[in-house]
Parts: structure tokens; sequence; C-alpha cells
């Protein structure tokens, strides 16, 4: 997969594209596809395990076939990108997510349940990654705030969980004489979701008006001049980012699957549980501004290594804990790091790579994002069923994190 970056206007010519509105509307697609589509279940994860009768391994089984559906939508990225403008594949999978998560609220089968969140994760995968990379393009234009435009993409996760947070809690209480009240927060998402499709249209539209009137050819600009300029993805040479990414993927999705069940399990008021999980979101948005520097400074695995590690902390603090400063700095801190991750490897493969070859880089680190995370939802489950319960499983997270983090650190600039 190999998709040019559109040229960057000449000296002589002004150029007037709304970065800052269009990196913000573009956020609402890493809302759906992560914000809503996946992490929400974690909010609906304790009343349908009520309800339903679930264990904790199928409970984690939920996002783990969601997961192998990212997974399957990653691959299929490459195939879609050499037929249809990354624009055209946001829009279809917006909206594919948008029906697959109405579709939940009218089922009780654990196994029709699986499919629909598989099915879910194919379109939050094909949401994601054209979103990252048409993020990616944008802050090849303003070299001078990529990691803040990168960031501000990603960042629009948290505002899909500040949004679950509060509009979750609210339709739950409201259904709690329907029968399977649950399904009515599905539903509810879904109008989240269809909305902001809506609103993706206006960027989608003003990238592909761009992207016509522009060039591709970076060469032409020297855009990708210099060392850069004949270097493939390849990967062996980013082979330690890519084994740390897979621990974050592992452990990170464990945290974000069960924390809201560990808090209600030790007692926690669902006041209290709706403020912790805004906050959480609200930290994501906020660290585009925090990491923005990070990212743009270093060109090797440090970036991805440091968040890692504080991430580990994060996750293992309401395993050890059950102080509330504790609990609620453990969501601030993770919110804060956890989607700073995933742009830092963005970065990692804008700064070591010409333009041509950011989509390959990105559709491989996105493969071992989803293998990670259909590994971490299920073993985390599986231990909590054990003895140790939900706070052993979130101290593999943690492990799973720093782990992470070690084999990050070696993966050296290209």
């Amino acid at each position: 997969m190999s998709l040019p970056l559109p040229a960057s206007p000449a000296p002589d010519a002004p150029d007037h594209t709304p970065y800052l509105r269009l990196a913000l509307a573009l956020s609402l697609g890493a809302a759906v596809s992560l914000g809503i589509t996946r992490f929400a279940y974690g909010l609906l994860l304790p009343p349908m395990r009520d309800d339903l009768g679930w264990s904790y391994t199928l409970a984690g089984a939920m996002n783990t076939a969601n997961a192998v559906g990212y997974l399957i939508g990653a691959l299929a990225m490459s195939w879609l990108l050499k037929r249809l403008s990354p624009m055209r594949v946001l829009l279809a999978g917006s909206v594919l997510a948008t029906l697959f998560m109405a579709a939940s609220g009218f089922f009780t089968d654990a196994t029709a349940l699986l499919l629909q969140r598989c099915l879910a994760g194919v379109a939050s995968a094909l949401v994601f990654s054209t979103g990252g990379l048409l993020a990616a393009r944008l802050g090849a234009r303003q070299p001078h705030r990529s990691g803040f435009l990168l960031g501000l993409y990603y960042g629009g996760t948290g505002l899909g969980i500040v949004v679950s947070a509060f509009g979750v809690p609210w339709l739950l209480e409201r259904a709690a004489d329907q029968p399977h009240g649950w399904a009515w927060a599905w539903w509810g998402l879904a109008l989240l979701c269809a909305l902001a499709t809506a609103l993706l249209a206006w960027p989608a539209r003003v990238l592909a008006a761009s992207e016509a009137a522009r060039p591709a050819v970076a060469a032409s600009t020297g855009q990708a001049a210099g060392p850069l300029a004949s270097r493939v993805f390849r990967m062996r040479d980013f082979a330690y980012a890519l084994a740390g990414y897979a621990g974050f993927g592992v452990g990170y999705i464990g945290y974000m699957t069960f924390v809201i069940a560990l808090l209600r399990e030790q007692g926690s008021s669902p006041g209290a549980i709706t403020l912790f999980y805004a906050l959480l979101g609200v930290a994501v948005v906020a660290s585009s501004r925090i990491w923005a520097g990070l990212l743009d400074r270093h060109k090797s695995g440090q970036a991805l290594a440091r968040l890692n590690a504080l991430l580990g902390v994060a996750a293992i603090l309401p395993a050890l804990t059950t102080a509330w400063p504790l609990v609620i700095a453990s969501g601030l801190l993770f919110g804060g790091v956890f989607l700073s991750v995933v742009a830092s490897t963005t970065a990692l493969v804008r700064h070591n790579l010409p333009p041509a070859q950011w989509a390959a880089g990105i559709s491989a680190f996105t493969v071992i994002f989803a293998a990670g995370q259909i590994v971490g939802p299920t073993v985390v489950g599986l231990i909590a069923d054990g003895p140790g319960g939900l706070a052993r499983g979130l101290v593999f997270s943690a492990l799973a994190l720093w782990v992470g983090a070690v084999l990050a650190l070696r993966q050296r600039a290209l």
C-alpha cells in the first residue's frame, strides 16, 4: 500500500486550508471508531453481564471479537486504498460502524453479539486508519505543528469517551424498567455515530477537493528529497517498535474493557464512575497539547517507550488501591497518555519514511495494534474469573505495557 502525500503549497501561494478545523472535524472519526464503537462497551459490560449471566471471559471475548474485526479491517486497508480514496473509505467505515452499533441492541444471544462486535471492529479499523493517514497528511503541510494536528485527531477519541460517560448511564437509568434496558444505550450510541458521520462529510469533501487541486507528486516540491527519498518500509527496520506496540495493544485494552467493572466491584457509586470516565476522556482530548513536543522531537522509539511506561503505572493503580484520589489519578494519567501512544507510531513512521510509504507503515502498525488487542481482553477475563479477580487482570495489563516499553526503547531512528 503506497499513497503519495499531496504536494505542499508553493512558497508564493498562500495556503488557506483550515488545518485546525479539518483536524478537529477528522477527530470525529476517532470518536466514532474508538471512543464510541470500542470503548463505550466498558460502560455496558456490567449491566449486560448481570442481565445475560456472562462470565468475565465471555465479557472480555466481546472486545476480543471487536479486535479480530479490527485486524480484518486493517488487513483489508491495502486492498481498499488501491481502489478507493481514503475519504471514501473513511465515510463508508463510519456509516457501517453506525449500523453495527445499532444492530447490537437487537440481540441477546452471545454468538450474535460476538458477530456484531466483530463487524463493528472491521468498520472502526477503516475509520481510524484512514483518519490517521489524513491527519498525517495535514501535519506534513504544517511541519511546525504536525504533532499537534496528529494529537488533535487521536484526541477525538476522548470526545467519544466523554459523550459515552454521560450518555450511557443516562440511557441506562431511563431504560431501567425495560427488558434488556442496555439495548437502548446501544441505539443511543448509534445515533451519536450517525451524527458524527454526517459531520465527517465536510472534511472528506474539503480534502478530496484539495488533493484534486494539488498534484500528488511529493518530489516535485522537494518534499521527499534527502535520505528518506528512496527508503521503503520494511518490517525489520521497525521490529522493536512493532513489538513494543503489540505490548501496548495487549495491555491498554484490558484496562479500558474492565476498569469500570472493577470500580463497580470496589463499591464506587454510579456518579463517581461517570466522573472517572468523563475525566479520562477529557484527559484524552488534552493529550494533543501535552505530548506534541515529544512526538515532534524523537525519531526513535523513545516516545513510544516513555508513554507505554506511564500507562503501566496508570493501569496498575486501581489494582493496588481503592483510594479515590489515586483512582482518579489513574484515569487522568491513562487518558492523558494512551492515544498519544498511537500517535507516536504515526509520528515514528512520518519521521523515518518518505510520504509515499506512510500508508504502508501506518497499516503495519495498525495490524500489530489489532493483534495485541485480540489477546488482551480474553486473557484479562480469564485471569479475572480466577482467584485474583479483576485486580490481578489489571496487573497483567500493566506488565504487558512495561514489557512493551522495554522493547520500544531499543528502536533506533533510521
